[in-house]
């Protein structure tokens, strides 16, 4: 039987619909469909050279664009007349998809061929020459440019130009370039303005928005945008707010990219309930709309609320993105949420974004903050590619745990092994490993020769550090003696950590010295009042303690109380001193009186230094028995199965008596008991911790 004939319809034959079929793969990053519209082009217009010009120039394009260079290359070779489109179309895809070397090479070749290139040829060199570290290319396209005439006339040219000699840090030839343009537009101006505000520079994006102004020009989407990322970085309020005024006024409230910005800049300048109106009011919400909003909340320490915009985001349909998933790993990190975390970090695997080096990074930040350092390690070696934000969190997760041996190790890696130098947030890491792990030596090193070293200037956190790295050593007089030679007023958190090892130690007569200070720069600070009046009672000067007591009294000062708390079961059971309100009161103080005969049985003997009230001996030891900590892990042990760790929260420091008293019973009961306090963790196992008695 004669099979029907079937007649190919009269439009796939014409080269507009096929060069329009090209375009339409290139907007929907589709391979298949513009292989498709090639096999069509070669059935039934070739030979090649028969190819309209304009058709061989859009499958150049097509294959450029979606990052094919090997291709597309070869399309231009068979071109039956290159041209500068073509060869344009050429280099601007290898821009586009990061080949800038190769995007020069190419406009190398152009020349060579005799193609001069034009106003949009340029542009696309400018870009490639502005992603390369060598200064030379850019300047001799300037000179290219020069002397055909685009430069400085042409404003498209020019501000492509501007760009890259912003991109390659030469301020002064952008700058220079920028006053010689003879028509500046609001494009030129937007380029200076966002320039400045990603080389770190935000007061001279302010500056250049208002220099817009003056200039005559009116603000468009990017221009406000710009202004609000500028006053976010210096938490400038006051301008923020009247530009949403402008806003307002000018029509672009409704502007969801401008809205977007608003809730970013209302976030940083800590104003939340601002930004969660603007997200309120927003017509139209997308991705960045929610992320925003979630990383407001995040940053102000408003973790639940962000965890129930994300829940309310993901209701309606919103997928999660690397962004948004580090923001609510971040909350997690403020909640101390391990098993929260552990369900985003779920997330990232299902939405394939658990590779992201921002998502890993933060990762390794959750787990070594929640004390889970096995799971940071894993997620540290199982990512491909490693920046300086990926080695800060590993390194700040081991100096969260206090195992300065590993968090030096990792630095000498990461300083020997790999092209990425330290920053300054790195060396404080490193030193708060050493204050921790008792490395005196080797952090005193490492302050002393930072400068010379790596170029960074000691901080106040460096110097923070150094103190709480000195006086954990017994070595009071030696802090005092560089907090006075600081370049810099100490900081309220350096002069925090001297008085805090003066109570360590007893150095009383140093540790007033270090209150008075405190107290001078915030005298309604509670922490600092009961850490002087702590100090004087723990050795026994008990007039003078009372005295800061009554001196809080006078001044209306009140003490935020003590609390550890646990989570079981979806909810979480807070703690006080001598606490008998909890519903399990009765096991809980029959689980304590077990303890202590168990423990006194094996030799434990209350430590009743730590009890800061003038008391008798044996009213001392009841005393200390009672702390938050003690009442916490009683509730655990008859709650939580064997087998599984046991993960406590203390909002002060952990006691001695307490930190005693957790090394015997995790021996007696055989359980791994996990003490995060206000200032470490504390891993208890086997009648041991993991800081060696050292904090």
């Amino acid at each position: 039987m004669r099979q029907p004939r079937y007649h190919l319809s009269q439009p796939l034959r014409d080269a507009q619909f096929l060069g329009s079929v090209l375009d339409s793969s290139i907007s929907t990053r589709s391979f298949s469909l513009g292989r498709a519209a090639h096999a069509l082009i070669l059935k039934h217009l070739s030979p090649y050279h028969l190819i309209p010009s304009f058709l061989a120039t859009h499958l150049v394009n097509f294959y450029a664009k979606l990052d094919r260079p090997t291709t597309a290359y070869a399309a231009l070779r068979l071109h039956p007349s290159p041209c500068v489109v073509s060869w344009t179309a050429l280099i601007s895809g290898c821009s586009q998809n990061n080949r800038p070397l190769l995007s020069l090479q190419l406009f190398s070749s152009m020349l060579s061929t005799s193609v001069r290139p034009n106003d949009f040829t340029l542009p696309s060199v400018f870009q490639a020459a502005g992603a390369v570290p060598c200064h030379v290319f850019g300047r001799q396209t300037h000179g290219l440019a020069v002397k055909m005439g685009y430069l400085p006339r042409d404003s498209f040219v020019s501000c492509a130009a501007l760009d890259m000699y912003f991109k390659t840090r030469l301020n002064s030839d952008a700058y220079k370039l920028f006053n010689e343009m003879p028509n500046r537009s609001v494009v030129s101006w937007n380029a200076l303005v966002t320039n400045c505000l990603q080389d770190g520079r935000p007061d001279d994006a302010i500056d250049g928005y208002f220099g817009m102004v003056r200039d005559g020009h009116r603000p468009n989407t990017v221009s406000l945008c710009a202004f609000f990322n500028a006053c976010a970085a210096v938490e400038c309020l006051y301008l923020g707010c009247q530009l949403h005024g402008f806003v307002v006024r000018s029509g672009f409230e409704h502007d969801f990219l401008v809205e977007n910005a608003l809730i970013d800049f209302y976030g940083k300048c800590h104003k939340v309930t601002c930004a969660k109106k603007v997200f309120d009011e927003m017509h139209v919400k997308n991705n960045v709309s929610w992320c925003s909003i979630i990383s407001a909340y995040a940053q102000n320490g408003c973790e639940e609320e962000a965890l129930n915009v994300y829940l309310q985001g993901r209701r309606d349909g919103v997928e999660p993105t690397d962004y948004m998933v580090s923001s609510i790993l971040t909350a997690c990190i403020g909640l101390s949420a391990l098993d929260l975390g552990r369900s985003m970090h779920s997330v990232a695997v299902r939405s394939c974004i658990d590779e992201n080096i921002y998502v890993a990074s933060t990762l390794i930040n959750l787990y070594g903050k929640c004390g889970n350092i096995t799971d940071a390690e894993q997620v540290f070696s199982e990512m491909h590619k490693l920046n300086l934000i990926a080695w800060n969190a590993i390194i700040g997760a081991y100096a969260h745990c206090g195992d300065a041996q590993m968090a030096l190790s990792m630095f000498d890696e990461m300083t020997q092994n790999s092209t990425i130098a330290p920053n300054y947030v790195t060396l404080v890491c490193v030193l708060t490993a050493c204050s921790r792990g008792g490395h005196t030596n080797e952090g005193m090193d490492l302050f002393e020769t930072m400068r010379e070293r790596w170029g960074i200037e000691p901080q106040t956190e460096h110097y923070a550090c150094v103190v709480d790295l000195l006086g954990r050593a017994g070595m009071e007089e030696r802090a005092y003696e560089i907090i006075k030679e600081m370049p810099m007023r100490p900081s309220v958190s350096v002069w925090g950590a001297l008085l805090a090892s003066c109570k360590m130690h007893g150095k009383t007569k140093l540790g007033r010295i270090a209150a008075e200070r405190l107290l001078e720069m915030d005298p309604h600070d509670s922490g600092n009042h009961v850490l002087l009046s702590n100090m004087f009672a723990s050795t026994g000067r008990w007039v003078e303690a009372t005295d800061v007591r009554k001196e809080m009294r006078q001044i209306g000062v009140k003490k935020g109380p003590g609390y550890s708390w646990i989570s079981w079961k979806n909810k979480v059971h807070v703690f006080q001193a001598k606490d008998l309100t909890h519903p399990m009161n009765f096991q809980i103080q029959a689980m304590l009186l077990k303890l202590r005969r168990d423990m006194e049985s094996a030799g434990y003997k209350p430590d009743t230094q730590y009890s800061l009230f003038d008391l008798e001996e044996e009213e001392k030891e009841t005393e200390v028995w009672y702390h938050s900590e003690k009442l916490a892990l009683a509730f655990a042990l008859i709650c939580i199965p064997e087998g599984v760790p046991i993960r406590i929260t203390k909002n002060l420091r952990v006691c001695g008596d307490c930190h005693r008293a957790f090394k015997f019973i995790s021996g007696i009961v055989g359980r791994e008991i996990i003490v995060r306090d206000n200032n470490r963790f504390h891993h208890f196992r086997n009648f041991e911790c993991s800081c060696g008695d050292y904090w």
